[in-house]
């Protein structure tokens, strides 16, 4: 026919709006990872359980494995079957400023979401909680926080947990010689040399690092909980469509499920490459986590 019908006409209009709206420009992030076939994940290299490396230098962990749903997540968004995944080891003391400049897309280990650290990148709902708490030997005789009084104590360089000791101890005015470690492994390490009388940290980072040590009796996590934080990805400022598909990956897999099976198998289960089991059970403020997934932090 020489002539199309006013309905055919309507139809391939809207056929068209629809394709316009399908092809919205992706913008931020997904922009820069789409254009580039690459998403780069900051990984830690031994924080146990999160995130840390096999004995075959593969990265592996409760927060890997939730970083590799969210890739699926966006590979799908982007229509980029094919994305590429590069992996970046990060410290404590590198994490955030490689987020800032854009060097990694997203970091999902043991990092803390709180209020100082959101004035420079942004959090994704929260994966785990944890509280704070003394790695000690046995026969030390700290069974509290006070019992540190006239004693060294070694943290992690860079954490959360680092600059709530300095502030204690401050306030408390307490004479105690607060050593940072490079990591978690060298936290622990003091303790076992005799330079430290405790390493404070995450309890479940605490719990690792004992269950690693060949005689794991010969030392406590001891001391009344000094702070609870929320653990979560993080991701750069302003990149609200990021952020949506991270906590849409996130809710899914907590709303659904999964998210229990995932902390039974990483934190009540015994985990490569060492067998080793933290034996942390699921608390009632992370399972309440799990029922409504939300970005709140525990300082808010």
């Amino acid at each position: 026919m020489k002539y199309m019908s006013y309905g055919v006409v309507l139809l391939a209009l809207m056929s068209g709006v629809a394709n316009t709206q399908a092809a919205t420009p992706l913008t931020g992030s997904l922009k820069k990872i789409k254009e580039n076939n690459v998403i780069v994940l900051g990984n830690r290299e031994s924080s146990v359980p999160y995130s840390y490396y096999d004995n075959g230098q593969n990265v592996i962990g409760y927060s890997q494995e939730i970083a590799l749903q969210i890739v699926e997540a966006i590979k799908k968004e982007i229509d980029a079957p094919g994305l590429q995944v590069r992996m970046m080891p990060i410290t404590a003391q590198n994490r955030i400023p490689l987020v800032q400049s854009g060097t990694i897309n997203l970091e999902c280990g043991g990092t803390t979401n709180n209020a100082e650290r959101r004035k420079q990148v942004e959090f994704s709902n929260t994966i785990s909680i944890t509280e704070t708490r003394l790695l000690t030997k046995r026969t030390s005789g700290i069974r509290s926080f006070n019992d540190i009084e006239g004693k060294t104590v070694a943290v992690t360089a860079g954490t959360t947990s680092e600059r709530y000791l300095r502030k204690k101890i401050a306030e408390a005015k307490l004479n105690v010689m607060i050593v940072a470690a490079t990591d978690h492994a060298q936290g622990f390490m003091m303790v076992q040399q005799g330079r430290a009388a405790a390493f404070f940290m995450d309890s479940d980072v605490l719990s690792a690092e004992k269950a690693k040590a060949s005689k794991s009796d010969d030392y406590i996590i001891t001391g009344e909980p000094q702070t609870f934080e929320a653990i979560a990805c993080m991701l750069p400022k302003n990149d609200p469509a990021l952020k949506a598909i991270v906590d849409k990956t996130i809710a899914r897999i907590q709303t659904s499920g999964e998210a229990y099976k995932l902390y039974q198998k990483w934190f009540m289960s015994p985990i490569p490459p060492q067998n080793i089991n933290l034996n942390l059970p699921l608390s009632q403020k992370l399972k309440s986590v799990f029922e409504t997934p939300n970005d709140v932090s525990l300082d808010d």
